[in-house]
């Protein structure tokens, strides 16, 4: 164990940029500083390592957590990367190409830094481990599921952090009670919790599946991927870049993926108008769907960029929710509260600020406190 003068640096790798924070090293983590670098991987690793020795001072730097995109069927907690889960995370990178091989590139750099630090994977898929068979199972050959082919669900820290944050500004009973999840972002989900288990998330196999995203298609008709690749003679690899860096909001409006300018251009560009449209009638035909998996919902969580920011489109993604119990109030919502239901609304309507840093480095303690 390290003194509480030791701090955790908390990496959370994403598509196009490492968000990064350093906390004490306790079991409550303090924050001490944070930074987004517009990079990723290797070409990330120099700017982060120099942000960490000219940010940390005289404090010791106890040890590494990495948000790891996929933990495939195996991993469901965090764990140290050692040599043989390094090998093993390295075997799935087909799980996740786009996410994967730069989650390790920041590992092998810290690595190479001081071979002796520890580093620690949390594992955005460990949330979802709890789905029953009836979700987690996906109607193609028992042969590919025996070689993991199935839903895993993504967001897993943001949703560990939303739902401890639910119980502390609601109260233990709603976050053990019907509650859907909605991480609306750059990368977009939303899952099904019903007794602080995951029941149900719109990604599946990959984060490329679900409502629609920024850059990233969502769910398809199979026969569209195959189309594509057959008519422009696309490899697998090309097609996922399609489906993954060109499609998406970006893909329906013609050029733009984020949601503030396409929602500022909407009144007179017809393409971002439908790009908007169709997100938030994804994001509202998920919530009714995963409702009703639910059996009925008490609580809608909104977070994420867009979720914790974008008052407009939480307000048209529950506009004709009523018959749920679903309702916003305007002024509430237009001021981003963190309670914005209607006084008289069956369902409580909440915006709470995720914070997967924070639970990266609480996750990193309880690792080194139990060896």
């Amino acid at each position: 164990m390290h003194t509480t003068a030791s701090i955790t640096l908390a990496i959370n790798a994403g598509s196009s940029s490492v968000k990064s924070a350093l906390f004490t090293f306790e079991r409550e983590p303090q924050l001490v500083a944070r930074t987004s670098i517009e990079a990723t991987g290797a070409s990330a690793a120099p700017r982060l390592l120099e942000w960490v020795e000219s940010t940390a001072g005289g404090m010791t730097l106890a040890a590494v957590g990495h948000r790891v995109v996929h933990g495939g069927p195996r991993h469901h907690e965090p764990q140290r990367i050692t040599t043989a889960v390094r090998r093993e995370l390295a075997a799935m990178t087909a799980f996740a190409p786009n996410h994967l091989p730069d989650e390790m590139a920041l590992v092998d750099a810290f690595a190479h830094r001081d071979a002796a630090i520890v580093q620690v994977a949390c594992f955005d898929t460990a949330f979802h481990h709890t789905m029953p068979d009836v979700a987690r199972r996906l109607p193609i050959p028992a042969a590919y599921d025996a070689r993991g082919v199935r839903r895993y669900g993504f967001h897993g820290l943001s949703y560990a952090f939303l739902l401890e944050e639910l119980g502390r500004v609601a109260g233990a009973a709603a976050a053990r009670s019907r509650v859907v999840l909605a991480h609306l972002g750059n990368g977009s989900s939303l899952a099904a919790v019903h007794e602080g288990c995951s029941i149900d998330t719109t990604m599946a196999f990959t984060p490329i599946g679900g409502v629609v995203m920024s850059t990233r298609s969502g769910d398809l008709d199979p026969g569209v991927v195959t189309y594509i690749a057959r008519a422009d003679g696309l490899t697998p690899d090309q097609v996922e870049d399609v489906l993954s860096k060109a499609s998406g909001l970006a893909g329906v409006s013609g050029g733009s993926s984020d949601m503030k300018t396409l929602v500022a251009r909407e009144a007179s560009d017809p393409a971002s108008r439908l790009a908007v449209d169709m997100y938030v009638y994804g994001v509202r035909k998920a919530i009714g769907a995963l409702a009703a998996a639910l059996g009925g919902i008490d609580v809608l969580v909104f977070s994420g960029g867009i979720g914790e920011h974008a008052a407009t489109v939480r307000a048209r993604i529950a506009d004709g929710l009523a018959f749920l119990g679903i309702e916003i109030d305007a002024r509430q919502n237009a001021a981003n509260a963190p309670l914005v239901s209607a006084p008289d609304a069956r369902v409580q309507v909440r915006v709470i600020a995720t914070d997967e840093e924070l639970m990266i480095a609480r996750a990193v303690y309880r690792v080194l406190a139990s060896s």
